[in-house]
């Protein structure tokens, strides 16, 4: 008979799985790690198996994931998705593999099937006569989004199968590299913006974002595991239809391998522990299935899972250490972000001194005091984070952190953002030396005003001296004044006024790129001058005619609008057009016949050309359309080379890249 304590506790797991359901699926935020969730479900099923009277058809134990975002089309799944069973133990894959046997006749042989699991997001492909007709996420395993729009945008995705069957309904996983978002992470921080803690994250919000456009910036990519509904396939085994999947050209797991016995695929497990490290992608653990298709069909599924398959899953990488003390940064945009200074540990490869707090109630949440024993781990394995304080290792000399109400570089006055998530100091960046540094160092990056030989360390000086105290005064400084610095000769100092004399000049984009207005990157940064012109209209907008340039919500529209109405704003860009900074209209040429020559074009440039500086031939070739890029891919079109290449000359030529000169450039321009 149940109890009233039974209930209570069954109505709590119900409650607190179905929340971690939406964080998870619905908003890709979840806030405990899988073994967590795990636990939880596996209490719940206990209570359920106990007191069959409070079965209920809506628990959590009964279905698969989340409800479908509302914004999207729903679709039905031909076959339901279902999610897979974890363990964590090699005991337990032991287990597992027993069951296995025991649902099969006896003495019967088992193939396994070993893949990575790759930390995405799950999706089902559908093809019609070999033509991708949908994509969709799982959703609720019955049920899931239409993102075909955004599926498209995946590189490795076919759009078109190869001598493909009659219907094929592909399951996989979405997913992103870590070097792409270490790619998005640093124009993220040099924006102003929080960097993202994973890849699956990125992923998750990138399928749910509406403008396919921005989802294809993101250069996610696809690998397949498995199928749905399927139409003239006869296959009998999982590696035969992998071979015939990778033959109709779908990406399918390139770290596979088969074994006659569970030992074995243990020690695969192992091997994977460390060598998982060396990927350019998340997994946090492997996938084991059985080969035999039709022997998949015999040992069948439960509501939840299919029997013939199972997750291995690594525990976090983490380790403990001590936080020795907790600093606050101030941005470029006046943010503040609090820094754990560790006592160094490594920790996935790597030696960690460092870790992110993020914001004051994150540190007042977890209640972390300076000299508290924690343990780290890192978010994805890129970004180092507090995950939880050893309360019980406190010896009582632990000092609580107290976020300071006034900024730490200037003394002025802090507040809240407007999602009462962040602090920022309110002071202009001429009355913060801090801010005042991060900002000049961002207005000389090359995506920017690209101010060569304008470094931190100088920058440090000119702040520190009172040399600079906003960006008028840098158009002021002299080759007199600058020689007199610390490692700053005659030549140094006139290269350096040179390179600041040719930034006047600068297109629209790059110039309101290094203004750093809140939330306008370079990219949007690009898209309000090429639809305005010039500054002069910009500073003249009206909050309706931001909003209604196409690409410009309502969040950047305000905070374009707000900068320019702002009086200090105003005086500085008055200020800096007395001294020559004119900002010339982005505009992109069109040949004579009305084309854009460079459309869809990718240039690296390098060397030193003999008319053109860096950042000239880089908005020469905006001008006719191209794009520019900082390093050398298969995807680059054209090097352009000039004196003193170094090694992306090298790396163009393994590559086959075409390697062109300035007047070739031209003649490119002009015959387009």
């Amino acid at each position: 008979m149940s109890t009233l304590a039974d209930k209570h506790e069954i109505r709590r797991l119900r409650t607190e799985l179905e929340r971690h359901n939406r964080l998870y699926y619905e908003q890709a935020e979840p806030e405990i790690s899988d073994r967590e969730y795990d636990r939880l479900m596996a209490r719940l099923v206990e209570l359920e198996a106990e007191h069959p009277d409070l079965a209920a058809a809506d628990s959590p134990s009964k279905r698969v994931g989340g409800r479908p975002l509302e914004g999207f089309t729903t679709v039905r799944h031909a076959s339901p998705m279902l999610s897979i069973d974890n363990t964590y133990s090699y005991g337990e894959l032991r287990e597992w593999d027993q069951r296995v046997h025991k649902g099969l006749n006896p003495g019967e042989p088992v193939r396994y099937v070993v893949e990575l699991k790759v930390d995405g997001v799950a999706v089902s492909l559908r093809y019609e006569q070999g033509v991708l007709v949908l994509g969709a996420t799982r959703g609720d395993g019955e049920k899931g989004d239409d993102v075909t729009a955004n599926i498209r945008t995946v590189r490795d995705v076919p759009l078109k199968l190869e001598n493909g069957p009659e219907l094929l309904e592909v399951r996989g996983e979405v997913y992103m590299t870590t070097p792409e978002l270490a790619r998005l992470n640093a124009i993220r921080r040099e924006n102003g913006d929080a960097p993202y803690a994973n890849p699956r994250n990125v992923t998750a919000g990138s399928l749910k974002l509406l403008d396919s456009r921005i989802c294809a910036q993101r250069k996610l990519k696809f690998v397949s595991h498995g199928l749905g509904e399927t139409r003239g396939v006869a296959i009998g085994s999982y590696q035969a239809l992998t071979r015939a999947m990778k033959g109709w050209g779908l990406p399918v797991s390139p770290h596979s391998a088969c074994y006659d016995g569970i030992e074995a695929v243990v020690a695969h497990a192992e091997h994977w522990r460390t060598e998982r490290n060396t990927l350019d992608f998340q997994t946090d653990g492997l996938v084991v299935k059985v080969d035999d298709l039709r022997q998949r069909e015999r040992l069948g599924a439960t509501s939840k899972s299919p029997r013939w398959l199972i997750a291995y899953k690594y525990e976090a990488e983490q380790a403990v250490t001590r936080v020795l003390a907790i600093q606050v940064q101030v941005g470029k945009t006046g943010k503040l972000t609090p820094v754990a200074d560790l006592e160094p540990v490594p920790l996935a490869g790597t030696t960690v001194k460092r870790a992110t707090l993020h914001n004051a109630d994150e540190i007042q949440r977890k209640d972390l005091r300076i000299g508290d024993s924690v343990v780290i781990q890192k978010a994805g394995e890129i970004i180092p984070q507090v995950v939880r304080v050893l309360v019980e290792a406190r010896t009582g000399e632990e000092t609580p952190f107290k976020f300071p109400q006034t900024c730490p570089s200037c003394g002025g006055p802090v507040e809240k953002s407007r999602d009462l998530v962040d602090l920022f100091c309110v002071n202009t960046p001429s009355g913060c030396p801090d801010q005042l540094k991060e900002w000049l160092r961002w207005f000389a990056h090359r995506d920017a005003m690209d101010i060569e030989g304008l470094g931190e360390k100088l920058i440090g000086q000119l702040v520190d001296h009172g040399l600079v105290r906003g960006l008028p005064d840098l158009y002021r400084l002299d080759v007199g004044t600058l020689s007199n610095l610390e490692r700053m000769g005659e030549k140094s100092a006139q290269n350096l006024v040179k390179a600041i004399t040719e930034s006047r000049h600068r297109s629209l984009d790059r110039f309101l790129t290094g203004l750093t207005i809140r939330h306008l990157g370079s990219r949007m940064a690009e898209v309000l001058a090429e639809r305005v012109g010039t500054l002069e209209r910009v500073r003249g907008m009206s909050l309706v005619e931001l909003e209604a340039i196409p690409d410009v919500g309502p969040i950047v529209a305000a905070s374009i609008h707000e900068y320019f109405l702002n009086r200090d704003h105003q005086e500085m860009l008055d200020e800096l057009a007395t001294l020559g900074v004119a900002p010339e209209p982005y505009r992109v040429r069109a040949s004579r016949s009305g084309t854009v020559p460079f459309a869809g074009m990718t240039f690296v440039v390098t060397g030193t050309l003999p008319r053109r500086s860096r950042p000239e031939a880089e908005a020469f070739i905006k001008e006719h359309g191209g794009k520019t890029s900082g390093s050398v891919s298969k995807k680059t079109n054209y090097l352009l080379v000039g004196a003193d290449p170094g090694g992306k000359l090298e790396k163009a030529r393994e590559l086959g890249v075409t390697i062109i000169d300035e007047a070739q450039l031209e003649t490119l321009a002009r015959q387009s």
